[in-house]
């Protein structure tokens, strides 16, 4: 859990921190925008191989390997002297926390068992909220501290106390666990797939601040026979014999597809929201970043609040949590939709507040069952494999959120300057956002259906 609070705590944190990096380091704004998307996309493009790695060579020794990647390059990021640097440095960052990642997720389906998986699922939902918005106010709050004259370069630095105490620990207590069997890595399908994501993310990451030009449709378009070559690749390994880098007889299991597809929906409707939301708080309403932070205080509580009560409602209704949890953000949504077109540019944190916490509350019960039912039914030999499916579809659809809600936001900002276009561009986007989270609750019955299935 340590591991992954730093981890999700370091994809939001550096947003904050942006204007003080481009004076400290004299940066152009194509320079700090690659620090954010470099990591964005390299993260994106190896999580499903730091996942079989695991499988393949154990998840603790993949889990340390990477946190200590991370640690260093946090370290080299804390201390870059130039642009390139920085952008150099947060690459090897991300592969870092590729490697790392996925064996959370393979450690909690393997370790754990039954209540006990639950509730693990359950801290790690609640670690998950709890970064998301700490990466904000952390951020804040340490470039307005500016601790020792060093401005920005604490948000980095912060994470070599946290590195170096987690190591010591996973190396005590977390399990060895590997598959069986331990063929060489697919590197066909890690080709492959890495091609296929990267014509997939480049667009997501940089289409809307280019304009959308038509290499980014491009790239869009050849994406879909990038990812038929690699279904039929691996498909035809796992029938000589082999064990391919995304095993196909995942998608067969109750649930997985399903769940797959609802992950991709459901986070790109939270991270979109926040990317509006940040947006409109610190342009339109007038925010510091640390007050913007604030702001999401609601919906962080009510989210870590959530994910800890999940097991005790998941005893009494089942997996119907699962459909009460996106009925919850809906709802949350949907108020939110409504302070925005009753208060125009009168809107403000505290009017705000209510919605935002049942948001909170709605995403923390949709989040740890989620991960629970995709990866249920997953034999233990593919856990990090499926773990980097699930974490990768996350990161896809994070950028599909902030992406399409963005150009909404952008598209609404065209008409006008101030507080007022920049709260009718904010409505705009949170009718996008609704639409995300009624698909996300349309989904949730497949999700069941496959567990009852499998249940018999």
């Amino acid at each position: 859990m340590a591991a992954t609070f730093v981890a999700i705590m370091d994809s939001f944190i550096v947003n904050v921190a942006l204007p003080s990096i481009r004076a400290d380091l004299d940066a152009s704004y194509a320079q700090t925008e690659l620090a954010v998307a470099g990591y964005v996309l390299v993260y994106g493009l190896l999580l499903v191989t730091g996942g079989r790695l695991g499988d393949l060579f154990g998840y603790r020794g993949v889990f340390l390997a990477g946190l200590a990647l991370f640690t260093a390059a946090s370290l080299a990021c804390g201390l870059a002297p130039t642009p390139e640097f920085l952008v150099a440095a947060r690459v090897v960052q991300a592969a870092g926390a590729a490697l790392f990642y996925p064996q959370v997720l393979s450690v909690l389906q393997t370790a754990f068992t039954g209540s006990a998986r639950t509730r693990a699922f359950s801290v790690f939902g609640a670690t998950i909220g709890l970064a998301s918005v700490a990466g904000q106010l952390v951020g804040g709050a340490l470039v307005s501290a500016d601790l020792f004259g060093l401005s920005w370069r604490p948000i980095f630095l912060i994470n070599i106390p946290v590195g170096v105490a987690t190591l010591l620990l996973a190396a005590a207590v977390l399990p060895a666990a590997r598959a069986a069997a331990r063929p060489g890595l697919d590197l066909c399908g890690v080709a492959l797939l890495s091609a296929a994501l990267l014509l997939v993310s480049v667009p997501l990451v940089q289409g809307q601040a280019a304009g959308w030009p038509l290499w980014a449709w491009g790239m869009l378009l050849l994406a879909v026979p990038g990812f038929v070559s690699f279904a039929v690749w691996e498909r035809r390994l796992a029938g000589a014999g082999g064990l391919p880098l995304l095993p196909p007889s995942l998608f067969r299991l109750p649930g997985f597809t399903a769940g797959t597809v609802l992950a991709l929906v459901f986070f790109a409707g939270n991270a979109g929201l926040f990317f509006v939301l940040t947006l409109h708080l610190q342009g339109g309403m007038g925010y510091s970043p640390l007050a913007a932070g604030l702001t999401f205080t609601p919906l962080a509580v009510a989210f870590v609040a959530a994910s800890l009560l999940a097991p005790r409602i998941q005893e009494r209704v089942g997996p119907r949590v699962l459909v009460l949890g996106y009925a919850v953000n809906a709802a949350g949504t949907l108020m939110l939709l409504g302070c925005a077109l009753a208060f125009d540019a009168g809107l403000s944190g505290w009017i705000m507040a209510p919605a935002l916490a049942a948001v909170g509350f709605g995403e923390g019960l949709g989040v740890s069952p989620l991960f629970g039912a995709v990866l249920a039914h997953v034999p233990r030999s593919d856990a990090g494999a499926a773990s980097g499916v699930v974490e990768t579809t996350t990161q896809i659809g994070m950028s599909f959120g902030v992406t399409v809600l963005g150009l909404v936001f952008a598209v609404g900002l065209e008409a006008g300057a101030g507080p007022a276009a920049s709260a009718t561009a904010f409505t705009a986007a949170l009718v996008g956002n609704l639409v995300l989270a009624a698909a996300a609750l349309a989904l949730a019955p497949a999700v069941l259906r496959g567990r009852r299935a499998a249940t018999g």
